[in-house]
């Protein structure tokens, strides 16, 4: 795991006590604040004995088995461990039955104070049949009122940590625009399938914003940078962070070098990590670094909103829903699809000059994809 790490949460045991594993076979996951992490067996042997288990917090290094070494046991081997527990059953079976000669002992003595006072039974008989009516027509006019407590996992703590350290240590403020998709979206519906046949990815909006948001970050290097103590780090690169939804949480693994990509080596190398985030195997490396992040809430149909910076980065953008609005084009309204953008950034170090000359330059940039192939 990465330095950073020093302990996760044993989340599974795949194997058991009693199982032959083979080497590099996967023996227990482990979560931790970034990624789950897989426990591999370091050579072919029987699972003897577990040092820890479910839900217990784990430190890097520590042993979590002992391991027998030796080759795979006999079928007959492994029955009589399948035994053991039907054994136990039986021994739970006396202790619940003991119980059952001693009740009709306590019982006799209660049928002879009975006829003495006849007359009081009946009685408190009637009031416990009403009041349960009553609740049950209560309960049915408000429906259920159940709650159910769920641990955080230690993703979504680490996610709810860094949000908020976000918004306490930087001077976020938000600028907007707006984008008129027609041509992008002319593009894309004109080749898309040729995409697909000849490079096998989808030819996506998010190819564009960022090549676009790369051309921008060299423009505007503060927007590239990040705070370090009393200095300002400027990176000669530029690394994207593209925010991808999991069940687990936001993970936002890393494009590198998207200066040096273009629109077709975006899209494969967003589709690879997006792939992996999905299928929980993305590693620490693929989510460490990162200079500038872009995230879609319009996949979800987000029309706008204010994204919280990627510390220790400095800025973010937004893209949303695309929707047909009326807009004013050469004195005439017209119904085109438009777009909000929003580029939250760190006021100690970004100016609203610099801000919004960013967003401005974005949208001239996606608004005619020919700027791309020109470099103007």
């Amino acid at each position: 795991m990465a330095e950073s790490i020093s302990e996760g949460t044993l989340k599974q045991w795949v194997k058991q006590v009693g199982d032959f594993v083979q080497q590099d076979e996967e023996v227990a996951t482990i979560e931790t604040d970034k990624v789950d992490v897989t426990v591999n067996s370091p050579a072919s042997g029987t699972i003897v004995e577990v040092y820890a288990q479910e839900e217990d917090t784990v430190a890097v290094g520590a042993d979590f088995f002992k391991l027998e070494l030796g080759d795979a046991p006999k079928e007959g081997a492994a029955k009589p461990k399948a035994e053991e527990p039907k054994q136990s059953e039986p021994a739970a079976a006396p202790a619940a039955a003991a119980p059952a000669s001693p009740a009709p002992e306590t019982k006799a003595p209660e049928p002879a104070a009975a006829p003495k006072q006849p007359e009081s039974k009946p009685a408190p008989a009637a009031a416990p049949a009403a009041t349960p009516a009553a609740e049950d027509a209560g309960k049915k006019v408000f429906g259920n009122r159940s709650e159910n407590r769920v641990k955080m996992n230690r993703m979504r703590l680490r996610i709810a940590e860094r949000l908020k350290q976000s918004q306490e240590t930087a001077a976020s403020l938000t600028t907007f625009n707006e984008i008129d998709m027609t041509n992008l979206m002319a593009l894309r519906a004109e080749y898309k399938d040729a995409v697909v046949k000849k490079h096998g990815v989808k030819f996506g909006f998010m190819s564009a914003f960022a090549k676009a948001s790369a051309v921008c970050l060299e423009e505007i290097p503060a927007i590239n940078a990040q705070i370090d103590g009393n200095e300002i780090v400027y990176h000669d690169y530029v690394d994207i962070s593209v925010a991808v939804s999991t069940p687990k949480g936001l993970v936002t693994p890393v494009l590198r070098n998207v200066e040096d990509m273009n629109f077709i080596d975006i899209e494969k190398n967003i589709a690879a990590l997006s792939a992996k985030a999905r299928d929980n195997k993305i590693t620490i490396e693929d989510l460490t670094g990162g200079t500038f992040t872009i995230s879609n809430g319009g996949v979800f149909g987000s029309l706008m909103g204010t994204p919280i910076i990627n510390m220790p980065q400095t800025a973010i953008l937004g893209m949303h829903a695309i929707k047909q609005r009326p807009v004013a084009v050469n004195g005439k309204v017209e119904i085109r699809p438009m777009m909000y953008v929003a580029l939250t950034y760190d006021h100690r170090l970004v100016d609203g000059r610099e801000a919004v000359t960013f967003l401005v330059r974005l949208k001239e940039m996606v608004e005619d994809p020919r700027r791309f192939l020109l470099g103007v």
